[in-house]
């Protein structure tokens, strides 16, 4: 069979006709497939872009959470603030209460040779006078502690000023001996709450600064002391006693006016729940002391039992607060015996005699029998007034000292030093010396037991809790009168039947301090309030 045979041209059309259909089809699918890859690159495009938007939105998310959850204390807020010109002012405001503290404290030492004369009082009299005023302190220290961690420091602190100056003025309007008796133990109780002014210094001091500012505030009490003297050997001989007493309530006064700069423990406010004044009154801290604030949120836990005494005797704080209160009693019954005790041995004018071996007592233009007599009538000297100035001095001579051991040794090392070297020169003024001799070692007495008040003040301070410090302080400063009611009775009484057996009283007191110092539990050195137990 022969195969039928198809033309050329006719195989050559029918190629050409397939070959086109081939590109066209080609020419399709390529361009579908074009269209097809940009679409499926906006998509992703798109899918990238709404990807970007969710983690962006993701992150501003999870740094606002951050920032919402960043959170300070106000342990924390003071201490990023920092030192500045409200701490300077703070000091120099609060530690002026001091002023006003010593002069009402120190005068009835000045006043007392006066009175005695008026009023023909025996030395039980005249010891009277200052146990009472010490009662009044004992007292109201304690229920204006409680009342400090309830209600607030400064409210307090301004009450306490107002009714110390007010009594004090009543007090030199006295008709009688009782009635001044009455009045100075009134001014006792309202000088009980002059502590609160240190307890906001210590609550908005940084940690670093706390072992230093409080320390010199020591300086503010010895211009108050040497103010009160420098009056009375000038007004006391001219005006009166009665005029003496109406200008040392003064400083109380004027301080009523400066007291509106300084604001409410930024602590106590957030203890109570009242943390919008606590964050603008830190804010106005950072605002004059140029400083920032630190960011986040304050939070400190509200604590709605504040300011019970059975805090104090908690397990955790039991041993530490019945050594501190030893320890105060002893500081006080110390400090207070100086200072009265000088005052004796400069009226009565004991000498110690040469070859004695025990003073003997000698008066110019005065028989035996005077001098001896319950109602001794010997008012100050010029020189006096020079020896109490010379002693009182000593009151800062150790500053530097002090600080710098409270610093290096820690609170309670350097408190068991100074409270022995205490007990060893109350044993040397029974030493047979001359006058000279006698005030040297009254400096040093006055410089010693001044570095232990520091110390313990400081101590105290720290040691407890915001919602309990201000009722530590009271109680503390409660057993603190108590050594200072009884240390009239042994300086201006005991120390004229027995001098030694005084001295001995005294130097052993201090030893069981310079021990219950040793062995406190905690140290605070360095170490930050704590705001709750």
């Amino acid at each position: 069979m022969h195969r039928r045979q198809i033309p050329k041209e006719h195989l050559k059309k029918n190629t050409n006709h397939y070959t086109f259909r081939k590109k066209k089809e080609e020419s399709r699918i390529f361009t579908q497939l074009l269209i097809f890859k940009r679409n499926q690159k906006m998509t992703e495009k798109k899918k990238e872009g709404i990807n970007g938007i969710a983690l962006e939105e993701m992150g501003i998310q999870e740094q606002e959470m951050k920032t919402e959850q960043k959170t300070f204390t106000v342990e924390e807020a003071v201490e990023t603030i920092g030192f500045g010109r409200f701490h300077i002012a703070l000091f120099l405001i609060m530690g002026s209460t001091g002023v006003a503290e010593a002069m009402e404290i120190m005068l009835i030492a000045v006043v007392g040779p006066v009175i005695r004369c008026e009023w023909q009082l025996g030395n039980w009299q005249v010891a009277l006078v200052t146990t009472m005023i010490f009662f009044g302190y004992m007292i109201s220290s304690v229920i204006f502690g409680v009342l400090a961690d309830r209600y607030g420091r400064w409210k307090i602190l301004f009450m306490s000023f107002i009714w110390g100056a007010y009594f004090s003025l009543l007090t030199s309007f006295s008709p009688s001996y009782v009635w001044f008796v009455f009045l100075r133990t009134m001014v006792g109780c309202g000088v009980s709450g002059h502590a609160q002014g240190l307890i906001i210094k210590t609550e908005f001091l940084p940690t670093k600064y706390r072992g230093y500012m409080l320390p010199l505030s020591q300086v503010f009490w010895l211009v108050g002391s040497l103010l009160i003297i420098g009056l009375a050997s000038v007004v006391n001989p001219t005006l009166g006693w009665r005029w003496l007493i109406r200008i040392a309530s003064l400083p109380g006064i004027v301080l009523l006016l400066a007291f509106k700069f300084i604001p409410e423990s930024a602590r106590y406010n957030v203890s109570s729940g009242n943390d919008k004044a606590a964050i603008a009154t830190l804010q106005w801290i950072a605002k004059m002391n140029h400083s920032a604030m630190p960011d986040g949120k304050l939070v400190e836990p509200v604590n709605e039992k504040r300011g019970r005494f059975k805090d104090l005797l908690d397990p955790k704080y039991l041993r530490t607060t019945l050594q501190i209160w030893i320890i105060w009693l002893g500081i006080s019954f110390a400090y207070y015996g100086v200072i009265l005790a000088s005052a004796e041995l400069l009226e009565k004018n004991l000498v110690c005699a040469t070859g004695g071996g025990r003073a003997e007592e000698a008066a110019i233009g005065k028989d035996a029998e005077e001098l001896h007599s319950p109602c001794l009538c010997h008012l100050f000297a010029p020189s006096d007034y020079q020896v109490m100035i010379i002693s009182t001095v000593g009151e800062i001579a150790l500053n530097p000292l002090n600080i710098l051991g409270i610093n290096l040794l820690g609170r309670r090392f350097s408190l068991a030093i100074t409270m022995g070297c205490t007990a060893l020169f109350f044993l040397l003024l029974n030493i047979c010396t001359s006058s000279s001799g006698l005030t040297g070692f009254l400096f040093m007495l006055r410089a010693l037991v001044s570095a232990n008040f520091n110390t313990i003040y400081i101590y105290t301070a720290e040691v407890y809790p915001t919602s309990m410090r201000a009722l530590g302080m009271g109680t503390s400063g409660s057993l603190c009168r108590i050594g200072a009611m009884m240390a009239p009775f042994i300086s201006q009484v005991l120390m004229n039947a027995s001098f030694l057996g005084a001295l001995c009283l005294f130097a052993s007191v201090c030893v069981i301090c310079a021990i219950s110092a040793f062995t406190l539990p905690i140290e605070t050195k360095g170490r930050a309030l704590q705001q709750t137990k």
